[in-house]
């Protein structure tokens, strides 16, 4: 294959299919379900109306105009490159961004991706005895981030390539209001957009992943739970009060000596999370919480927040 050629027809920089290229190599792939199946699985994974609408448009049909030669090559190797590392602990360097002008087979790659990918987590998932049910609602983070992508035109950060490649190998779980990353001696712990981060609810969570490793991972060991956000950036005290869900939250961790986080920007992090937009003017974002007026002004004042991370015993 000349990786020259494919990645100008692709409209991605060399270096990026390289790496696919590299890393996926002669592993096997994985069929996409019958796109009979299709609508129902995309149900399941809590895909709204809209985005399945996008994702049937563009189906990789066997001769579908849609899907270049290129385009095939590079859904092959994406699923193949996902499913070589089943289990593995540590984040994969994202697939290539493609131009999503293009429609929805170039939007969607790697949405397609994560549909072959299903039956194959899930067939690891019961091979540790994990109850359909947790595998389900943790799967369909698919059909959150698909929203968030939505609401924010595209601005966001490249979910699909990345961090849904995550649920995809059996490494997060979605334990009632956290989600928990298996590797090394630590859960880290991810924060979706399910509603308020109350005491008890974290509380609840953090018990029911006490019990779930030991029982469905026994040879791994995990010692304490750690979290690398925004979110722990004690800059936050200046502006919220004690008794609210985020310093609450704060509290449980002991901080480590800050360092610039590499490829991350804390400011545009808050903007995405807190806002859902990269684009507009700070004069014009909402102020309708103490959070989101406590971000603006912080960032008008010509200030900046910081990714933190910390960990606290299990």
């Amino acid at each position: 294959m000349d990786l020259d050629e494919t990645a100008a027809r692709l409209g991605v920089p060399v270096e990026d299919i390289d790496r696919v290229h590299r890393l996926a190599g002669d592993r096997p792939s994985a069929p996409l379900p019958a796109k009979a199946d299709a609508p129902a699985l995309l149900n399941r994974l809590a895909v709204r109306p809209d985005d399945a609408a996008e994702i049937m448009a563009g189906w990789p049909d066997p001769g579908s105009p849609l899907w270049t030669p290129e385009l095939r090559w590079l859904l092959d190797r994406s699923i193949a490159l996902v499913r070589a590392n089943l289990g593995g602990h540590l984040w994969l360097p994202p697939g290539p961004a493609l131009p999503r002008e293009r429609g929805p087979a170039w939007r969607h790659l790697y949405v397609y991706t994560y549909l072959a990918l299903v039956d194959v987590v899930m067939t690891y998932h019961r091979d540790h005895n994990i109850a359909d049910s947790v595998s389900w609602v943790t799967l369909a983070d698919l059909g959150r981030n698909l929203a968030i992508d939505r609401r924010m035109r595209g601005e966001g950060w490249p979910i699909m390539q990345s961090w849904l490649t995550l649920h995809a190998r059996g490494v997060v779980y979605e334990l009632g209001r956290l989600q928990h990353h298996r590797g090394g001696t630590a859960i880290d712990l991810h924060i979706p957009e399910t509603g308020p981060l109350g005491p008890e609810a974290v509380e609840a969570s953090l018990d029911a992943a006490r019990a779930f490793f030991p029982r469905h991972f026994p040879d791994e060991r995990y010692t304490e739970f750690a979290c690398g956000s925004w979110l722990l950036d004690p800059q936050l005290r200046e502006y919220l009060p004690e008794d609210s869900n985020i310093i609450r939250f704060q509290r449980r961790f002991e901080l480590e000596p800050y360092q610039e986080p590499e490829g991350q920007d804390a400011d545009v992090e808050v903007l995405r999370y807190v806002f859902r937009t990269l684009t507009t003017p700070l004069d014009q974002l909402p102020r309708r919480t103490v959070l989101q007026r406590a971000i603006v002004d912080h960032l008008k004042a010509g200030r900046h927040w910081r990714i933190r991370r910390g960990s606290f015993r299990m």
